[in-house]
């Protein structure tokens, strides 16, 4: 009898010591130590995985807003299609219009303005940035393409029929991903803020902070406001983050996890970087820096899907 009461007893601390120590793995999960590794800086065209500063995706059920109820939703994907990509394209901005996309690539002494054909990914037009400019994100906006540059603090507006250069214009701080919502122009600089232009005069009109829970969210990169939400690349991961613009919240993410096939990756790539939309025929296209390939995907709602994602700042 006294034996049967000791294993009851061992037993017990057992199950309390295991529930103890599931309660402190969860509460400091949003803690994960972030692998540090030389930083490095949009210019590098090689691969990394991780920075010091980089916000590191992990799959923990104990997020800020899984705790307080608000769960965001996790989508994967489908590939409809893929499409040749120039592997030689530092891609930093892109956008679908009238049948064609529009890329602008970067790195120094590399950079352009392009016009490419879809199917074949042929480029059919191009104006190379002097040599100076790191090239970055790209609009089109009132018939004009609006681009970018890195750590210069310099934009440029060209006709977009002819890519002849027609206006400049500066801003306060580096500019990673350009996109529109019909009436301003929104801007990334990799930080967690999104930035509100007048289209004409390049002034700032606003500003919101991107935030899931309580977390910021930053490496914000390339963008695409889509049907009244800023889809957002981050960068040195395969996430895409849905923002609402009113808000800075995050509503979802998309994980591209596994998009680009490892014998894609037998040659030299780098990032996630590049989404744009076709809102005539409800198509939504994504690439990379030196991919091979672009892809049209369809989302894929996982509301079953119980892991959130913690980001670390």
């Amino acid at each position: 009898m006294c034996s049967l009461f000791r294993y009851r007893y061992e037993l017990y601390r057992a199950c309390l010591s295991i529930l103890l120590t599931s309660l402190i793995l969860c509460t400091s999960c949003s803690n994960v130590p972030v692998e540090t590794i030389e930083a490095t800086d949009s210019s590098n065209s090689t691969p990394v995985s991780s920075c010091s500063t980089a916000p590191v995706v992990i799959e923990e059920p104990c997020s800020d807003n899984a705790t307080a109820g608000k769960a965001i939703p996790v989508y994967t994907y489908r590939i409809i299609n893929s499409y040749p990509h120039d592997n030689e394209a530092f891609t930093q901005g892109l956008v679908y219009e009238d049948g064609f996309l529009y890329e602008g690539t970067g790195l120094r002494e590399h950079s352009t303005l392009r016009k490419v054909e879809l199917e074949s990914g042929n480029v059919v037009k191009i104006y190379d940035l002097p040599e100076e400019y790191f090239g970055e994100g790209i609009t089109i906006y009132d018939n004009k393409i609006i681009q970018l540059t890195w750590k210069s603090k310099e934009g440029f507006v060209y006709d977009k029929d002819s890519f002849k250069l027609i206006n400049r214009f500066t801003y306060p701080t580096e500019g990673w991903g350009l996109t529109h919502n019909g009436h301003q122009l929104i801007m990334s600089d990799g930080t967690s803020n999104l930035y509100f232009l007048d289209p004409e005069t390049f002034t700032e009109t606003n500003r919101i902070q991107v935030t899931d829970g309580n977390r910021q969210i930053e490496m914000l990169n390339e963008l695409e406001y889509i049907n009244g939400e800023i889809f957002a690349n981050i960068w040195r991961t395969d996430s895409i983050a849905r923002i609402s613009p009113e808000s800075g919240d995050v509503t979802g993410w998309i994980d591209l996890k596994g998009l680009l096939k490892a014998e894609d990756r037998a040659q030299k790539v780098d990032v996630l970087n590049g989404i744009t939309y076709d809102s005539i025929n409800d198509r939504l296209f994504v690439t990379g820096k030196l991919w091979p390939k672009l892809f049209e995907i369809s989302i894929i709602d996982t509301a079953n899907f119980t892991c959130s994602y913690c980001y670390s700042s």
